[in-house]
This record gives C-alpha cells, sequence and structure tokens, in this order.
C-alpha cells in the first residue's frame, strides 16, 4: 500500500512539475509586466486572427533584438500567455501572428498535457523499478515500449498543432514565422538526423518543410 501511494505520489508530482513548473518559473523569475491598454488591445487583435484563447497575458521585459518567445503555459482555464516585449515592438502582425497561431495550435491540441503524461509515466515506471514495485524485466520493457511510442505520438501531436495553425492563419504564414525568428537569431532551423531520433519535438526544419509542402498542394 506504502509502495503504491510512493509511485503515484511520483506521477503527480512529475506530472505537476511538467504541467505547471514552467507556469511558476516564469511567474516568479522572469522581469514581468502587466500589458499597456494600448498593447492588451494589439494582443487582443492578433490572438484573435490566432485563434489563442487564455486566461491572463503577460509582458516578458527583454534586453536584445533575438529575445523573441511566445508561450502559454499552465494548465487548462490556468494558462498565462507570455509574449516578450521584442514580439510587439519588432515583428511583423504577420509574423506574430503565426507565431500566435503556433501556440494555439499547442493548446488546442493538449501537447503540454501530453508531454507532462508522458514523463509522469515514464518516472513512475523508474521509481517502480527502483523500488522493486514493478519486476525489472516488465518494468524495462514497458518502459522501452512507452518511451518509444511517446517519441512517436508526441512528433505526430506536435504536427497535428502545425497543421491547425496553418487551419487558421495558412500554412505559409506560419513557416514565414518560423524562418524570420530563426533568421532573427542567427540560427539554421535544423533537419532530422540521427541526434533528433529519440526527441519528442520534431526539429524546426521538418516542420517547416510539412508546412511548406502544405501551403505548394493547397495553391496547385
Amino acid at each position: 500500500m506504502l509502495a503504491a501511494a510512493f509511485l503515484v505520489g511520483v506521477v503527480v508530482l512529475a506530472f505537476l512539475a511538467v504541467e505547471v513548473g514552467p507556469l511558476y518559473v516564469t511567474d516568479r523569475f522572469r522581469d514581468l509586466r502587466e500589458p499597456t491598454d494600448p498593447e492588451r488591445a494589439e494582443l487582443d487583435a492578433l490572438r484573435a486572427a490566432a485563434g489563442l484563447d487564455v486566461d491572463r497575458v503577460a509582458i516578458v521585459e527583454t534586453s536584445g533584438d533575438n529575445s523573441i518567445d511566445v508561450a502559454a503555459r499552465g494548465p487548462p482555464r490556468r494558462r498565462v500567455l507570455f509574449v516578450t516585449d521584442t514580439v510587439l515592438d519588432e515583428l511583423d502582425e504577420d509574423v506574430a501572428v503565426g507565431l500566435l497561431a503556433a501556440e494555439a495550435g499547442r493548446v488546442q491540441t493538449y501537447y503540454g498535457e501530453f508531454r507532462a503524461v508522458s514523463i509522469a509515466v515514464v518516472l513512475g515506471l523508474l521509481a517502480g523499478i527502483v523500488t522493486t514495485t514493478v519486476p525489472f524485466e516488465a518494468g524495462f520493457a514497458s518502459l522501452v515500449l512507452i518511451g518509444l511510442s511517446a517519441f512517436w505520438v508526441g512528433r505526430r501531436v506536435q504536427y497535428a498543432a502545425d497543421d491547425r495553425a496553418a487551419d487558421a492563419v495558412g500554412a505559409g504564414r506560419v513557416a514565414d514565422a518560423f524562418e524570420r525568428v530563426a533568421a532573427v537569431r542567427g540560427v539554421e532551423p535544423e533537419t532530422s538526423d540521427w541526434s533528433t531520433w529519440f526527441e519528442v519535438q520534431p526539429p524546426l526544419g521538418d516542420r517547416i518543410a510539412a508546412l511548406r509542402e502544405r501551403a505548394n498542394s493547397e495553391r496547385a
């Protein structure tokens, strides 16, 4: 009974750490401020165009024009959109809408919740193996199966999120936004190779390529 309670506790804590932890860290340790009235009106219009619904918006004060970030963090009904001030000050409207649509897609497909559940289950299995609550052979086999399934499903969820964004604002617009941000940051969008085989998040270059392919097919 005690072992079962321990494993449940590990799973719950891991889920909360992944799902709520980034919200807490950003809220407590980044330089945040409330949007001004003009900023709030602009963000409301951009979010409406992108289809992104959140419970609160906060501006992250940064330095440097490569500090571009748009992230909706937190569980459903407690989501907070964190937008760096550079997004409003430096980026074109089309780029901002593309980034917000991409984030809306992740919210609508529950990408963050899927990631939190996957990590929580894996850590729960590891805890079960370490405490011998779960037999090693069965636990290890389950761990490999769940891990590989999570990698595959996670990528499918991310591509589905990008498709939702493309449905909302157009595939080309989302791809343009990704490329613009990569250019500002001075990085080349990464494509798949052996080093990305075990990443839940597909490489940005592959996501852009998929969006370009969709945009081309829609124009044909």
